[in-house]
């Protein structure tokens, strides 16, 4: 049982170990002791290509090459893997699957040579170029394919220790790999379920209260997509209370992926009837558009609980009071003296 928590512990930390590339396209995937990128022309610069950028019919075989650079003092040694991308489900970073996970799109079609099924040694300041073969199948679907080629140290740099469970803890670095099959394209994103979560002083209005708007944004085309979204909410006739145009692009959302997002609010109303929408379209694709919203009453109910508890109490001691002075007896009416008539 501690071998299997040990392990689980170890995958998920090699995950979250996992380097998430930058969308910046001079940019390639180093964590500053090893790096791994496509393998550039000769003469040209490290650097001379970010990415794998592909596109294959199906059936189609594509080859290239992707180098390790071994940047330190040491020699080290790599588990190397092909595997497919995702979003992570929270902020929607793009990552690669574990070395554990078994791929099933175009991690799955990117064949490494034999002298890389095992592992892979690059000298102290050296690098290794290895080729590979992109197969694209028969039954391969029209649109984007994503994934990567990830370089796995299988030294553990760090253990720590969790109660009585020891962890290790393995860095890996991949490069990105798109590859398009062409055929139709159906660019499509929808906005789901809206929901605003507040929180309000004790006192209303001695300070500000704060909501976060939650969204979910799925991409249910077959094209990565780069989605911008405008959060706004509208109170009592139509006040307009919110309106966040769209900024920079979100994370790049790749198909059949689902992310959830966060919008703060720190300044939301304490007393209105408020109606929250989320709109989003794609940088790339005008014609994509998706909207949903959620409606919430804005109440201090602190101080709404306090106000009814405070009138419920009074209207309860005015009923006691009530009671208790219909339940005391009726003062006797006084009696009144006969002057007697004296005999004779």
């Amino acid at each position: 049982m501690r071998l299997r928590t040990t392990v689980l512990r170890t995958l998920l930390l090699g995950l979250c170990a996992l380097l998430l590339l930058p969308a910046v396209p001079t940019a390639a995937a180093d964590n500053g002791t090893w790096g791994v990128f496509p393998t550039p022309p000769a003469g040209a610069a490290m650097t001379d290509r970010a990415y794998f950028f592909h596109q294959g019919a199906a059936g189609a075989s594509i080859g290239d090459s992707v180098t390790i650079l071994n940047s330190s003092d040491k020699e080290l040694t790599f588990r190397v893997f092909a595997t497919d991308a995702m979003n992570t489900p929270s902020g929607g970073a793009f990552a690669l699957l574990p070395a554990e996970t078994r791929p099933k799109d175009v991690g799955a079609w990117i064949v490494l040579p034999p002298e890389a099924a095992g592992t892979v040694t690059v000298p102290p300041k050296g690098r290794k170029d290895i080729p590979f073969t992109l197969k694209v199948p028969q039954d391969a679907s029209p649109g984007d394919h994503v994934g990567g080629i990830v370089a796995l140290n299988t030294a553990v740099e760090g253990i720590t220790k969790e109660g009585k469970v020891q962890v290790g803890v393995r860095r890996q670095v991949g490069a990105r790999l798109y590859l398009r099959v062409p055929g139709p394209l159906t660019p499509a994103l929808s906005v789901e379920d809206v929901r605003v979560s507040r929180g309000a002083p004790l006192l209303p209005w001695t300070k500000d209260a704060r909501a976060t708007v939650t969204y979910t944004l799925v991409n249910r085309g077959n094209v990565v997509v780069e989605p911008k979204v405008t959060v706004s909410a509208r109170g009592l006739f139509g006040r307009r209370l919110l309106d966040r145009p769209a900024r920079t692009p979100r994370p790049a959302l790749l198909p059949g992926q689902r992310i959830v997002l966060t919008e703060p609010w720190p300044d939301s109303p304490q007393l209105d009837r408020v109606a929250v929408k989320v709109t989003a379209s794609a940088a790339a694709y005008p014609d994509v558009r998706s909207e949903a919203g959620t409606d919430f009453l804005a109440v201090p109910w602190p101080a709404a609980g306090a106000f009814l508890l405070l009138a419920g109490t009074c209207l309860a001691l005015l009923v006691l009071r009530r009671r208790r002075r219909a339940s005391l007896p009726e003062p006797e009416p006084a009696g009144r003296e006969t002057a007697g008539t004296p005999g004779r």
